[in-house]
């Protein structure tokens, strides 16, 4: 298939997000997984949450706030750690695959973006981190829009500026739930299911479903 455009989502999908609480996992002690698991759902919960009120505030915010929420759940976890783990999530080691994915779609003559709720700063520092500047020629940030995912919106940042049908971009993410909004404002859609989840949200469901980014770089 000849897609224009190849649109991955940022955090579960290129960037491992739990990273940076592994990174401190002897520091925090024996709740280090539940911490940095209910430190991404209470990120994901606010972002939505605010979405729905209409009271937009930048991804690190909720980034912030949610891990200390997280520290207040998990009393065992120092909360003197908050800004060596803040300090890490600045630069999430990405997937191991995710540079050769990329490379190869680029060689393909793809155009190569981000579509993500982090905010312009984040997503600077996590690209060149991972020295994936070289190959992602654009990222969008739902700043420009002060809205978060799955708001049409969002989604309709890319096809704007590349002026393309939604149909000739393929979007990556490990969220079913950005999955499903991407599906229903028209992408073609692949769910990168690194965890081996559960199916939802069969309504809207993706052309595809990988248990990593590796096969992209063969065009699928």
């Amino acid at each position: 298939m000849s897609l224009a455009a190849y649109v991955f989502d940022a955090y579960g999908t290129l960037f491992d997000v739990h990273a940076a609480v592994r990174r401190h996992a002897e520091a925090i002690g024996p709740d280090g997984q539940a911490f940095s698991e209910l430190w991404r759902a209470k990120q994901l919960e606010y972002s939505w949450v605010r979405s729905l009120m209409g009271a937009y505030v930048d991804f690190w915010q909720l980034t912030e706030q949610s891990l200390d929420y997280a520290f207040q759940r998990f009393p065992s976890a120092d909360p003197k750690l908050k800004k060596s783990l803040l300090d890490a999530y600045w630069e999430l080691d990405c997937y191991p695959e995710v540079p050769a994915v990329l490379r190869g779609l680029k060689e393909r003559g793809a155009r190569i973006a981000i579509l993500s709720n982090g905010s312009p700063a984040m997503l600077a520092s996590a690209v060149k981190n991972a020295a994936l500047d070289i190959v992602i020629d654009d990222v969008f940030s739902v700043d420009a829009v002060k809205a978060f995912k799955t708001a049409p919106a969002v989604y309709d940042l890319v096809t704007t500026q590349y002026r393309l049908y939604p149909h000739a971009v393929s979007f990556q993410s490990s969220n079913r739930w950005d999955i499903a909004g991407a599906t229903k404002f028209g992408f073609r859609t692949v769910w990168i299911n690194r965890s081996d989840m559960p199916d939802e949200y069969k309504d809207y469901g993706p052309a595809l479903i990988l248990p990593s980014l590796e096969s992209l770089q063969f065009g699928i």
